[in-house]
């Protein structure tokens, strides 16, 4: 099991959401290498069969996966790679937050026929980097995500993007990222220092696996250093 070590300054210090973007403002910090690295690891899980769409989710709100989704598809996007995030947390979007970019229509758009995919890509303003955020908030966004329009808006992610990446809901109280799950190549699971349970971890992990989702790796987040640094240590661990 491989580690990774990232140092982000802590929110209060950052006045904006775009200035969250450590990948982008500060690619040559430890912050952005660890991000490098990250990106490493994930390309080496499957050399035969290299992973090139995955969904970012987690246990519970407010435990980092939408900076997680943000700040790896940059640095992806800075090996060249073209990146398409897709926002699919139809229940609290942020993705269009950290580009500064509006909402006003997106995914929700493309799954009801109203908006054609190439319609609903924005530049997000990094090179080879785009988004489709979440658009109005339905409903009923779990019948949306397992729509056949989904299906057709990955596959037609896939064949334009080098990789895609979902930013979802957390797991444990919807069932979003499993429904999204069984259509890409895995998931990510971003898990918060001190802040998650083991039983609420658990739960998650159960309910991917029960959906036939390949659980890729988890992320321990917002892990304090005790050194008066003022900065976060988060940790990346890869499991089977």
């Amino acid at each position: 099991m491989e580690e990774v070590t990232i140092l982000a300054k802590s929110r209060q210090d950052l006045k904006t959401r775009h200035e969250e973007l450590i990948v982008e403002h500060s690619p040559k910090s430890p912050v952005s290498e660890s991000y490098r690295n990250l990106r490493t690891n994930l390309s080496f899980l499957r050399p035969d069969d290299p992973l090139t769409k995955i969904a970012v989710t987690s246990s519970i709100p407010k435990e980092g996966k939408s900076l997680t989704v943000a700040n790896l598809a940059i640095s992806m996007a800075h090996n060249e790679q073209e990146v398409l995030i897709i926002d699919a947390d139809l229940r609290k979007p942020m993705q269009h937050k950290f580009y500064d970019l509006p909402n006003y229509e997106g995914l929700s758009n493309v799954l009801t026929g109203e908006l054609e995919f190439d319609q609903a890509v924005q530049e997000t303003g990094i090179d080879r980097l785009n988004l489709i955020s979440t658009g109005f908030i339905p409903p009923n966004p779990a019948e949306l995500l397992s729509s056949h329009r989904m299906e057709e808006v990955i596959e037609k992610a896939e064949e334009e993007f080098d990789f895609v990446m979902i930013d979802t809901p957390p797991v444990v109280a919807v069932t979003d990222a499993a429904i999204l799950g069984t259509k890409l190549d895995g998931v990510l699971l971003v898990v918060a220092s001190h802040q998650t349970d083991r039983g609420m971890l658990e739960k998650s992990t159960d309910k991917l696996r029960k959906a036939n989702v390949d659980l890729i790796g988890t992320v321990l987040n917002k892990h304090p250093v005790g050194d008066g640094s003022g900065y976060d240590t988060y940790y990346y661990y890869y499991g089977d």
